[in-house]
């Protein structure tokens, strides 16, 4: 991350709600396995990119083929994820073009057994409108503690 997201021109209260809309369903099509749909939410050219991981993936079908394998992994451990995006910032860029930070949060639970905290991270992404939808051009997540 590049330091403190500075809001200069904060979105207004609807682009605001339907932005929070979109992560909702984005976050819940991630924890209901369901990656090519998940991967819809990025542009084609769409970039996905981590601190941890020494190359982004590159391409909405590349998005989804990664997000897929990920997801057949952890179907073999018996184990639920839910996804949770709070405090989130909001910049319009430009007419369709929107900066928005957050924090992410990853919870696991077992089959039988407790939930716990598997991930903690922020995130940047740029947002774009496309067909009145947003999509994702590029989103950036630091895990905590790297």
């Amino acid at each position: 991350m590049s330091g403190p997201l500075k809001i200069s021109q904060p979105v207004d209260g609807e682009t605001y709600a339907r932005i929070l809309q979109f992560y909702a369903q984005q976050m819940q099509l991630l924890d209901e396995r369901a990656a090519e749909e998940w991967a819809e939410g990025f542009t084609e050219d769409g970039v996905f990119a981590q601190n941890v991981k020494p190359e982004p993936w590159a391409g909405r079908a590349v998005i989804a083929a990664r997000m897929r394998a990920g997801m057949d992994r952890l179907a073999t451990r018996d184990v639920q994820r839910r996804h949770w995006f709070g405090m989130v910032a909001a910049d319009r860029q430009d007419a369709g073009t929107v900066l928005t930070r957050y924090y992410a949060m990853v919870f696991e639970t077992p089959n039988g057994g407790r939930a716990t905290t598997y991930l903690s991270t922020t995130g940047e992404d740029v947002l774009v409108l496309q067909d009145d939808q947003w999509r994702i051009r590029h989103r950036l997540i630091t895990h905590d503690g790297t």
